[in-house]
């Protein structure tokens, strides 16, 4: 379609929902009378701003000859009703598609787009299987709304869930929820105050007292909470338990970097094993870049320069989604199911790479054992990482003092650049506290390619009844910066499962297994693995106050002492999926 069609655009066009609310849209299609596929986007980060937040161009995407519909969801911007995260989005995605695909423009089949959130109402939809859902592109977006969203490994994503709900959820939308809510005005001077000042919201105890989103500002959050467990509060909303009941195609967009990179990769795991039918099955697409989380991936993540092509500019990502869609819905022969159904961004080689399969079918596991004489804590200790066993060796002991928390340095982090910056950064300054122990590789002799799931497998120890440990994967390079690449927590109660916790008995050995998600990276000759272990990562993760009470509503910070074992019995290591090369 040439690149002069003549567009119409619609403002705040009106969507019934089934229990009288009423929601609001905006449409941009080619001036005429189609009928036209149709791509739907439901939003809770206001329609208006669509043009520069969404990781498609509408107006190009109309110019192609799709009709694009985007719309405030319930309780945001300029539609009606309450704003309760997650709740509402399976019957107003269900009715949105419908509504879409029954207009007089639309051909019928409407797929759905859009990044984190906005992907959640994709996925949330999708488990209703409204009838003229044909296929989604869900972007950097999770799987489950407990673990590896509002929680990872049993932790509370603090940095996130405190930034994300101040700024972007309420006081982006408060003249809407305090419409809705009869809050008086001055409470937005207090929200601003609360944004500026989230250092000292971070340290706030109790955390399910945090006084800046009461009030019917944001129950959802009090709620995230109340709920620390993987209960029938999660469990209705969790996606990844959904997987056989969807039936469509999906491609999936992550980030190396990204917040969701977990459930990005289980989504897309999930579909192709289980899907409820073979279109579904054999219609999931991955791609993945050394983005954060974001709208659209740079070049940048953090601190650090991953070279033009890790733009998503430069594979057109927009391309790519057009593509998709014209397939899908349009029948376009445009070879885009024919291509390899895995595209990773190979950070190190900073290079894009087609892969047929995740994980990479020529993987090689690979542990690479903690050792040390006992004195690991900081970079300058004695840890050392190697692929052999160790024998008898003393155990590392360091004391986590959750009133002096391990500082984030960037990692999967979202949604303030400032007082949540996320992505690469450089962990020389952590590493040199004594609470961290560290333990590096000597400079290797040749390039080595990680490629594929990280997992740490930790025998240890503590003085509480229960606490949290932490594990880092980081490249040394040759002049001694060290890039985070990815990392992970437990927390202790959660070892065996999410749903029902159990204490610890001070003093004894348990085996831990840290998830670390996934990674793609060349250590250059010269460089150095390196693997962090420690007890916090705050503000990202909450504290683990190691008292054995209920976290949420925990006033007191108790110390522990924290033994970490790697001898014949017991060998710590991080397991690295190698590459061939």
């Amino acid at each position: 379609m040439p690149d002069s069609i003549s567009l119409k655009i619609e403002s705040n066009t009106a969507v019934a929902m089934r229990d009288g609310v009423t929601l609001y849209a905006d449409i941009y299609r080619p001036d005429g009378d189609g009928p036209f596929p149709t791509i739907l986007q439901r939003t809770p980060y206001d329609k208006n701003t669509s043009l520069t937040n969404s990781m498609l161009d509408p107006l190009r995407a109309a110019k192609a000859g799709f009709a694009v519909v985007i719309q405030d969801t319930r309780g945001r911007h300029a539609s009606e009703g309450e704003f309760y995260a997650f709740r509402d989005d399976i019957n107003d995605g269900y009715d949105t598609v419908e509504w879409a695909a029954a207009q007089p423009w639309s051909n019928g089949k409407v797929g759905m787009y859009g990044a984190s959130y906005v992907g959640a109402t994709q996925w949330l939809a999708a488990t209703s299987r409204p009838p003229h859902l044909t296929t989604i592109v869900p972007t950097v977006t999770a799987s489950n709304y407990h673990d590896g969203w509002t929680y990872q490994g049993g932790a509370f994503e603090l940095g996130f869930n405190m930034s994300w709900t101040l700024l972007q959820l309420t006081l982006a939308n408060f003249k809407n929820v305090s419409g809705v809510q009869n809050i008086p005005r001055e409470r937005r001077i207090d929200l601003i105050d609360a944004v500026d000042g989230m250092t000292e919201g971070f340290g706030f105890l109790p955390t399910k007292d945090y006084p800046q989103l009461d009030s019917g500002l944001a129950d959802y959050y009090y709620d995230w909470l109340a709920h620390p467990d993987f209960d029938d509060y999660w469990k209705k909303l969790c996606i990844e338990d959904h997987h056989s009941e969807i039936d469509v195609p999906a491609l999936h967009v992550g980030g190396w970097y990204d917040i969701f990179l977990g459930g990005t990769i289980r989504n897309y795991l999930g579909m192709k094993k289980s899907g409820a039918n073979e279109t579904a099955r054999g219609g999931q697409r991955l791609i993945i870049g050394p983005w954060q989380h974001s709208a659209r991936g740079s070049s940048m993540a953090g601190r650090h320069y991953f070279g033009i092509m890790a733009d998503s500019m430069a594979i057109d990502v927009d391309g790519i989604h057009l593509r998709w869609f014209d397939h899908w819905l349009n029948g376009g022969k445009n070879g885009i199911i024919e291509e390899a159904p895995v595209r990773i961004f190979v950070m190190g080689d900073d290079a894009w790479r087609d892969e047929q399969e995740w994980p990479l079918a020529r993987a090689q596991e690979t542990k690479y054992y903690l050792h040390s004489g006992g004195k690991a804590n900081s970079k300058n200790g004695d840890g050392a990482l190697g692929i052999q066993a160790p024998n008898a060796e003393p155990p590392d002991v360091f004391l986590y003092n959750p009133a002096d928390p391990v500082p984030t340095t960037g990692g999967a982090l979202c949604c303030n650049p400032y007082f949540a910056a996320g992505g690469a950064f450089d962990q020389n300054e952590v590493e040199e506290r004594a609470d961290v122990l560290v333990y590096s590789t000597p400079p290797l002799e040749r390039d080595v390619e990680v490629t594929g799931p990280v997992t740490v497998t930790l025998w240890a120890a503590t003085s509480a009844t229960d606490t949290d440990f932490t594990a880092k994967l980081v490249d040394v390079c040759e002049d001694g910066c060290a890039r985070n690449l990815t990392d992970g927590i437990i927390r202790a109660r959660y070892r065996e499962s999410m749903s029902n916790p159990s204490l610890l008995e001070p003093g004894r050995t348990y085996c831990y297994e840290i998830d670390l998600w996934a990674t793609s990276n060349v250590f250059k000759a010269g460089h150095r693995i390196r693997l962090e272990i420690s007890s916090s990562n705050f503000p990202r993760f909450d504290r683990n106050t190691n008292t054995g009470n209920i976290i949420a509503e925990d006033t007191e910070l108790r110390p522990a002492l924290q033994t970490v074992f790697h001898d014949g019995q017991q060998a710590s290591y991080v397991s690295l999926s190698i590459i061939p090369r």
